[in-house]
Formats: C-alpha cells, structure tokens, sequence
C-alpha cells in the first residue's frame, strides 16, 4: 500500500528522466490529472493521455527532452508538503522557485494551479511540489 501518492507521481517521473525513457504510465486520481494538466501547460511534459478502464484508470506522460543535448527539460522535481509535514503558504508569501524559473504547484481553494497564479489571485494553500 502506498501511503503517499502524489510523492510516488512524482518519483516515477523522476525515475522515467533519469532512465531516459520517453514515455511511463502511473495509476490515475484527480490530484494527478490536474498536477499532469499543470505540468503540460507549464511545458515540462511533451504530451499526455487519460487512460480509463474500468477500475482505476492511468495516465500515460510523454517526457519531455533538449533536442541538441538530450537532456531531461525537468531537471529536479520534489515534494514539499509532505503527509508527516504539511507546508502552508498564505498567498502573498508564497516563495519562488529557482528565482522565478521553476514552478511550484499549491492547493488552493480553488483548486491546484501553480504558485504565480496563486500569488497572483493572492490565495494560499499547501505547497505540493516544486519543479524546474
């Protein structure tokens, strides 16, 4: 049993770069579909697609590469609040990643959307993930 989702999402991301595989399937849940939605219009992944079947369903991501140097585009994706260790940010100080170049993703109240546009809306919430 896998106690923590979201951080196992991410690890197989993780995992798939460091492989250098171009495509991975993870076990789908709403969560995951809109971390996916966010890390597709972020431009991190090159593409994706909701597999359902009749129990769970999966979520098959297509990696995204540097077409010279074959480099992973995402060079570190972590986890921030953490079942043990939630992080709560209010939305006028929610930090900045890598100097603005990278992505954190918050749950608000409003749903999940990246730390900009919660900063920007000023509404706080759990901090997921970082990504750059």
């Amino acid at each position: 049993m896998n106690t923590d989702p979201i951080a196992d999402f991410l690890t197989r991301i993780r995992n798939a770069n460091s492989a250098g595989l171009r495509t991975v399937v993870i076990p789908s849940s709403k969560i995951k579909k809109e971390i996916t939605k966010i890390l597709f219009d972020q431009g991190f992944i090159l593409n994706y697609q909701f597999i359902s079947d009749n129990v769970q369903g999966s979520i098959k991501i297509a990696l995204k590469y540097n077409q010279i140097s074959k480099d992973p585009v995402i060079k570190k994706i972590e986890r921030v609040s953490k079942p043990g260790l939630r992080r709560y940010s209010p939305g006028s100080e929610i930090p900045r990643v890598l100097n603005g170049l990278g992505v954190n993703i918050v749950s608000t109240s409003k749903g999940l959307m990246t730390g900009k546009k919660a900063k920007r809306e000023n509404l706080g919430g759990e901090i997921i993930c970082n990504i750059y």
